[in-house]
């Protein structure tokens, strides 16, 4: 699974805004693929408390040990390898709404996305209120880029590793209630698909939690600028994007506002390598 293809997709996506009208997704787009928490317990009275306390002894949960920042950034790379060999399939519900400032003009489409590994995403929409004209041009241009990413591109170009970026470690803080390492990240290569900011690692777990930034070389001429914010929660053993802002300034329609929202993961487990070998 390419973590960051929500992030990259969606932000390419809008360089060929400027200009086009009437754009259609391609036939197959919309082909129709279709931690536990402590129990509470009430008592009426001490004596009942007393009886229940004696015929139900107490079991502490264990606690994982927290992880300095170099072992959590190596834990996330070990479980996005681990993630690209056995994540077989998911599905989720995802909202994309997406917002014109400067004409006023937004759109909001609710569509059923089916990931299959390794190079196959596929969406069935569900239903679309706004504009025609933010859905035939950004909406529909982020599903496409979308797609078209997980297909063509290659993983390791983008990957968060050494090769591609240099990392400067920041502390730790609180995000979501869950204790985070924050590292900037700089890009090595000046290319479209990596990007300069932040990550934040849950220092218990080395799960991505957010990466924030902007794009290291905009995708087109027609975006002068690319900001992004993605959220991540982990399904299973998997670690999946919930949410996704970002702002961009084009030249010509001026600022491009996406947020997409992803629910209802259904996720399937299994050998990525041997389906491939088996399909060819």
């Amino acid at each position: 699974m390419r973590l960051f293809v929500p992030i990259v997709g969606a932000l390419i996506s809008l360089s060929g805004l400027a200009g086009a009208q009437g754009v259609r997704p391609e036939a197959s787009l919309f082909s129709g693929v279709s931690t536990p928490l402590p129990g509470v317990l009430s008592c009426k009275s001490d004596s009942s408390a007393a009886a229940l306390s004696e015929s139900v002894p107490l079991v502490s949960q264990p606690t994982l040990p927290r992880m300095g920042p170099e072992l959590a950034l190596q834990v996330y790379r070990n479980r996005t390898n681990m993630q690209m060999e056995q994540l077989s399939s998911y599905s989720a519900i995802s909202v994309i709404r997406a917002q014109l400032p400067d004409t006023q003009q937004s759109g909001e489409y609710e569509l059923q996305r089916h990931y299959s590994a390794p190079r196959s995403l596929a969406f069935r929409a569900v239903r679309f209120t706004g504009d025609n004209f933010v859905k035939s041009n950004v909406i529909l241009r982020i599903l496409q880029s979308e797609a078209s990413h997980v297909e063509k591109d290659d993983p390791s170009l983008n990957a968060l590793s050494p090769a591609n970026y240099k990392f400067s470690y920041k502390g730790t803080t609180q995000l979501e209630g869950r204790v985070v390492h924050v590292y900037h990240i700089k890009p090595r290569h000046k290319r479209p698909g990596l990007f300069k900011g932040r990550i934040y690692l849950d220092a218990f777990t080395g799960s991505m939690v957010r990466a924030e930034g902007s794009l290291a070389k905009s995708p087109s001429i027609f975006l002068k600028q690319v900001e992004f914010v993605q959220d991540y929660e982990d399904v299973d053993t998997f670690t999946l994007p919930v949410h996704m802002h970002s702002d961009a300034q084009a030249r010509i329609v001026g600022r491009v506002v996406v947020d997409i929202v992803y629910s209802d993961y259904q996720v399937s487990s299994g050998t990525v390598q041997a389906q491939t070998a088996s399909s060819m």
